[in-house]
Parts: structure tokens; C-alpha cells; sequence
């Protein structure tokens, strides 16, 4: 459904995106995570036909945005990051326009005006100028605007900036509803969106792609040491040191939950006699992943780059 391949652009001497390649199948949320300043931006502008590659090809249903992008942005809905309204238009008048550009007329327009402004809480905003709205109501007339034709494809750079947390969360069942004959890039910085809802996470960084996986592959990839699960009486400072565990969390009634703080790996037979030797006993040991913010922060670190 989305296709891009080598994409590389450069401002002046600085290199915002380079050799950026990955698609999109129906169904997925490919969540396109990084810092600002990243690059995010600027390949959804590529891939959306607003700015030519200095390289490489974006497809959108198989349509190349460069040799035929009417035809390809007919099969795309987008919210850029900066939604372009017309100020002194109603909000009605705009989604009309908009409807009307996209092909649709009469009756079957107006309920699509309905049903999103019901769906995304603009039903009494209708009648008010666009200049006028809140930073929160400009982004649900953005995303009003990106969904009023029905895309197969939809484009999302940072969609739920200026939400509060319910509009968050009623945005994002939105965007889980629609993926399901949809093929969708949610673009975004902030972990907990794509932890939420993304089937597949992209990390660009300094203008490349770093990583490219779902959510439990990228965060599988790296151990963080061992788990060990304690019975009995909460272990203190002296017994914790003593045993080479990190303090406890508590976990289900009697047990605490502890990290291995000795080098290497824990020899299970030597744990287990200890912990006896203080009055516990050892439950279970496992492996510990990375959560996905270490995961960001260990691919990403501190650099920047170009939006």
C-alpha cells in the first residue's frame, strides 16, 4: 500500500533524509518514531508528494507520488504537522470544500461531515470560523479533512498534538478502527502513542532509518540481566547486598521480585541454597528485555538531525 525506496533529501548542505526505504501493508500501524528533528517530517512530505526527492521513489498503491501525483493522492488521506486551513472559512465550509475537492457531492457528503464531526467531537464547531479554533480543535478539523474521502492509505504526522487525554484516546480507537482495512504511518515522538496502538515501529535518526520491527521484536533483542522471584519474609538491605539482588519490588502476596546484581549470570543452585539460608526461597528466575524507551534511547542517544 506504501512503498518508499532510497529516499534522500538534503536543504543547502545538510542532509535531512537519507537512503530511507520501508513499506506498508493493509492492516498495519507502522508507528514512525524519533526525535524531533529527525527527519519524520520530511520523508512524509516526500512521500506525500508536497516535496520532490533529491533520490529514491515513493509509491502509494502502486502509484509513483512523482510521475502521476494526482492520481497517487487520490488514494491518501494526510495531516501534516502544520494543517493548512483557511482562516476565515467556517468549519463546515471547509470540510465542504475539502469533501467536494476529493470528488464527493450532495448527501453523501454531508453525512460524512456528520458522522466525523460526531466521531471526533466537532459537531459544535461547525459554525465557527477556523481562525478561532484551539490548537486541539484545529488538529481534529485536520483529521476530519484527512478522512472525509475514505483513504485506503492515511498518513499521520503527529495527530494528536494539542489533545487533551481523552481526546488522546479517542483518537487513537479511531486510528485502531480504521486500520483494519487501512494501511497507516502514525508519526510521532512520544513512546507511549506508539506503545499503544503501532503493529510495527520504525526508528529514524539523524535523517536514516535505525531500526525496523513490531514492538515485541525490538524490545526482545537485547537482555537486561535476570529476574529473580523471592518467597517469604521481604529481603533486607544486608540480605539483598549479601545475595547479590538488587532492593524489592513487591509482586503477588509473599513474594518480592528482585534484579541480579552479581557479575555474570546467576548460578541457580548457590542462589536457591542461600535464600534458604535466610528463610526464603527462590521462585522463579528469568530473563528481563529492554522496555521500548530503553530501546529508543539506546538507538537514538542524544543526536538530532533535520524534521
Amino acid at each position: 500500500m506504501i512503498e518508499a525506496s532510497g529516499l534522500r533529501r538534503t536543504f543547502g548542505a545538510t542532509l535531512a533524509v537519507n537512503d530511507v526505504s520501508f513499506h506498508v501493508k493493509r492492516g498495519e500501524i507502522l508507528g514512525f518514531l524519533g526525535p524531533n528533528g529527525a527527519g519524520k517530517s520530511t520523508t512524509l512530505r516526500m512521500i506525500t508528494g508536497l516535496i520532490a526527492p533529491d533520490k529514491g521513489t515513493a509509491r502509494i498503491k502502486g502509484v509513483e507520488i512523482s510521475e502521476d501525483p494526482l492520481r497517487a493522492r487520490q488514494g491518501f488521506g494526510f495531516l501534516p504537522e502544520s494543517i493548512p486551513l483557511y482562516e476565515e472559512m467556517e468549519v463546515i465550509e471547509y470540510l465542504r470544500f475539502i469533501g467536494g475537492a476529493r470528488g464527493l457531492q450532495g448527501r453523501q457528503l454531508e453525512d460524512k461531515i456528520a458522522h466525523l464531526s460526531e466521531r471526533l467531537g466537532l459537531s459544535v464547531m461547525l459554525k465557527r470560523p477556523c481562525g478561532t479554533l484551539s490548537k486541539g480543535f484545529r488538529q481534529r478539523v485536520g483529521l476530519a479533512q484527512a478522512l472525509i474521502h475514505d483513504p485506503e492509505v492515511v498518513i499521520l504526522d503527529e495527530p494528536t498534538n494539542g489533545l487533551d487525554p481523552r481526546q488522546i484516546i479517542e483518537v487513537r480507537e479511531l486510528i485502531t478502527e480504521l486500520s483494519k482495512d487501512r494501511a497507516i504511518i502514525f508519526s510521532t515522538h512520544i513512546l507511549q502513542e506508539i506503545a499503544a496502538i503501532c503493529t510495527r515501529i520504525i526508528v529514524i535518526n539523524s535523517g536514516g532509518l535505525i531500526a525496523d520491527g513490531t514492538p515485541e521484536e525490538l524490545t526482545g533483542t537485547e537482555s537486561k540481566g535476570w529476574q529473580v522471584i523471592v518467597s517469604g519474609s521481604p529481603l533486607d538491605k544486608d540480605s539483598c547486598t549479601k545475595l547479590c539482588l538488587s532492593a524489592g519490588t513487591t509482586g503477588s502476596p509473599g513474594e518480592s521480585i528482585h534484579a541480579w546484581a552479581g557479575e555474570g549470570d546467576p548460578n541457580l543452585s548457590q542462589l536457591s541454597a542461600a535464600l534458604s539460608e535466610n528463610g526464603n526461597s527462590l521462585l522463579g528466575i528469568e530473563r528481563t528485555r529492554e522496555t521500548l524507551e530503553q530501546v529508543y534511547l539506546r538507538l537514538t542517544g542524544a543526536r538530532g538531525g533535520q524534521r
